[in-house]
């Protein structure tokens, strides 16, 4: 993952996430600002599910992938030059 919290996650990385993020990769993913992103948590309009445990926020990773469309079908990785057939 980037160092800079406000660059957008690459499509790699969004791929790469664990089963649930953290508010601010969720932001990031989202192109929101993390301030608006803890509003919309504590007003139950964030764009996704998104689980309150104690004083945390807990965005399951299905649900953000869902919001910035990204569906569930797989991936396939191409090589230039390797010819699959």
């Amino acid at each position: 993952m980037s160092s800079d919290d406000r660059t957008p996650l690459s499509f790699m990385e969004a791929f790469d996430l664990p089963v649930v993020v953290n508010v601010p990769t969720a932001a990031r993913a989202l192109g929101i600002c993390l301030t608006t992103a803890y509003r919309l948590a504590r007003e139950d309009v964030f764009p996704c599910k998104i689980l309150r445990i104690g004083n945390k926020y807990r965005v399951p990773t299905l649900e953000l992938m869902r919001a910035i469309g990204m569906d569930e079908r797989a991936v396939y990785t191409f090589t230039p030059g390797v010819d699959e057939s």
